[in-house]
């Protein structure tokens, strides 16, 4: 069969059940990465393809990967977009150690990725970009698909670009949109390649495009002449199917992390009947919480686009002053910018919730990579002792979660509260089970009225002050970042009094131990080795794990979520363990903390490369150090 690559055949009605002979086979796991230049459409295509696959009913994980510069130039390394999709019919931890599957839009996107591919695995990439001047930028002295280089890899070369404009020449759209649409042919492609219909995203076009009728045509007839080009090309012998996994029975949705954090919130808005407040100034990659959170007004979610990061969390507290459920988030430069308006959060003794999604650094470091330096940051970076309780986030949807814990922790204990996040966590994608309000734990905010007895700075049996809704008759006070007397809440200098203030507020937070879940180890509650894990490397950690102990090795794992106070058996289910490993993506900053808290010396696996840890590595250093 000779290659329909003019499209002669009506494709505007084509049927996605798969007309050709190629094989069908079944596999387990699949990850597929899709990368081109940043102008690409990388990752809307590996969005809407990860969307597609969630509502099949497939576990996935996505790592999104931007480059750091704005706009490099176009086909240059420094321009690689990608997008990874690591799907399967069981749980998954990570988005995938290697790659399966590389759609290379260009040289440069082959170049930056090919070390990441399987030995035999796939490359479909788009041959009409393999010129001279594409080849120089991406920095080959010759073409990889000609100089035997690729050997041990199954090469695709599809005229993307060509097939594209050939498809859509009828229809008179300047070059430079009709362009836009390669992204869509590819993508089509893939839906074929792994048995999926491209229904999903051609719904999605219409919506999107509702109002230019000429975008739903062009970006609808490449899709599916992508598709359709897998179908009758005799190009591809095999084609995949991924079945659906076992999720529990409910309704799911493909979410981020940014968007669990804002959904967790406006939830808890919700389940506390506060208000919900963001100030918050834009900051990669911490943005799109605001974003998010913006189109929630008719639940009555108010959002602020601050001038500065100042600003942002300033009016966060004026909220919470007021009574309502005060929120910002940010980034590591935001959070220096922020640390004096959490102490005085601190020293009010009012709730506020404090996001920040942590990328690298120090400075305005690497905006659009990931990292987990910014540990002591949250704990210590603050003048005075100022403790506020830190809980750190393991996936995209344990966002959601922690996002509700931490506004029933900040509520309960009239305190600041810090979730930390990361680059890789923020953008990469989760299925998400809804739950509903009655699902959630208690949190209903308590506002004093009564007059009689009234102190601002009294304490309940949680070491609570009361919270006051500013003009509330007879119950007028004052607050600030001076020291409080005790109980009267005026401003004092006294010795004994700040000493008495700074263990209060010291003891408040260290009972937060008791009403918090204990630390889960996963496989034998003691032996050899644990893996203590925080953050985005507890997927990670998880994979090695589990894939360790399938090859019979005695090891265990713990992701610990609660960074501070920690949960009250962290050190007795340390002690059980001749050895502690802790994977991290900065220099070791939870190894020196739980060092110094417990007094055992643990491993430290460290690297700062601007990308989350794979299982393999792990995985490697575990069997390193047992010598297996």
């Amino acid at each position: 069969m000779e290659d329909k690559t003019d499209f002669e055949t009506d494709i505007t009605n084509l049927e996605f059940n798969g007309n050709s002979k190629a094989e069908v086979k079944p596999v387990e796991e699949v990850t597929i990465r899709f990368a081109g230049d940043s102008g690409d459409g990388m990752q809307l295509t590996g969005t809407q393809f990860s969307d597609a696959l969630a509502s099949y009913g497939l576990e996935l994980g996505t790592l999104p990967d931007y480059p750091a510069d704005i706009r490099a130039p176009a086909g240059s390394l420094y321009g690689v977009s990608g997008y990874t999709i690591h799907f399967s019919s069981h749980e998954v931890h990570t988005p995938g150690d290697q790659v399966d599957v590389l759609v290379a839009m260009n040289p440069a996107a082959m170049k930056v990725n090919l070390k990441d591919l399987k030995k035999n695995g796939i490359v479909i990439t788009n041959i009409d970009a393999f010129d001279k001047k594409n080849l120089e930028l991406a920095e080959y002295k010759e073409n990889p698909l000609e100089d035997g280089s690729l050997e041990g890899y199954n090469i695709y070369e599809v005229p993307i670009t060509k097939s594209t404009l050939e498809v859509l020449k009828d229809l008179n759209l300047p070059q430079k949109t009709a362009l836009k649409c390669r992204n869509f042919f590819a993508l089509g492609v893939v839906y074929w390649l792994y048995n999926k219909s491209p229904e999903f995203t051609l719904n999605w076009i219409t919506d999107k495009f509702s109002k230019s009728p000429e975008l739903i045509e062009a970006n609808s007839r490449v899709l599916k002449a992508g598709y359709y080009y897998g179908d009758t090309t005799e190009m591809f012998t095999t084609r995949f199917s991924v079945k659906s996994a076992s999720l529990p029975k409910g309704t799911y949705r493909n979410l981020n992390g940014n968007e669990a954090i804002a959904l967790g919130l406006a939830a808890a808005s919700a389940k506390s009947g506060l208000q919900l407040f963001l100030g918050s100034y834009p900051i990669t990659p911490a943005t799109e919480i605001l974003q998010t959170l913006s189109k929630y007004k008719k639940y009555g979610v108010k959002t602020f686009q601050a001038e500065d990061e100042i600003a942002g969390i300033c009016t966060a507290i004026g909220a919470s002053f007021a009574g309502g459920l005060g929120a910002t988030s940010t980034s590591g430069p935001g959070m220096a910018l922020k640390t004096e308006a959490i102490g005085l959060a601190v020293m009010a003794e009012l709730p506020l919730i404090i996001v920040n999604v942590q990328r690298g650094g120090p400075s305005t470091g690497l905006p659009t990579k990931t990292e987990q330096s910014d540990l002591f940051q949250a704990l210590y970076g603050r003048n005075g002792e100022c403790p506020v309780p830190v809980l750190a986030a393991s996936s995209p949807t344990d966002c959601f979660e922690l996002a509700v814990e931490a506004v029933r922790i900040a509520v309960k204990y009239m305190t600041p509260v810090i979730i930390l996040s990361d680059g890789y966590i923020a953008q990469g994608m989760d299925p998400w089970k809804v739950v509903k309000l009655s699902d959630l734990p208690e949190m209903k905010a308590i506002f004093r009225t009564e007059k009689d007895g009234f102190f601002p700075y009294a304490r309940n049996e949680f070491l609570s002050r009361p919270w006051v809704k500013p003009g509330t008759k007879g119950l007028e006070h004052r607050i600030g970042g001076l020291e409080k007397q005790t109980v009267t809440g005026n401003v004092s200098y006294e010795p004994d009094n700040h000493n008495l203030m700074t263990n209060l507020r010291a003891k408040k937070i260290k009972r937060i131990e008791f009403d918090i879940p204990e630390l889960e180890v996963v496989g034998e509650k003691s032996g050899e080795l644990i893996v203590l894990a925080w953050g985005s490397t507890g997927g990670a950690a998880a994979t090695a794990v589990e894939n360790l102990i399938a090859k019979g090795i005695n090891v265990s794992y713990a992701v610990l979520k609660y960074m501070f106070p920690m949960p009250r058996n962290t050190h007795n289910v340390l002690k059980q363990f001749k050895k502690v490993l802790i994977p991290e993506v900065n220099l070791g900053q939870l190894s020196k903390l739980i060092r110094a808290e417990f007094l055992i010396d643990p491993i430290a696996f460290n690297k700062v490369k601007g990308l989350p840890f794979k299982s393999f590595e792990i995985e490697r250093k575990v069997e390193e150090i047992l010598k297996v």
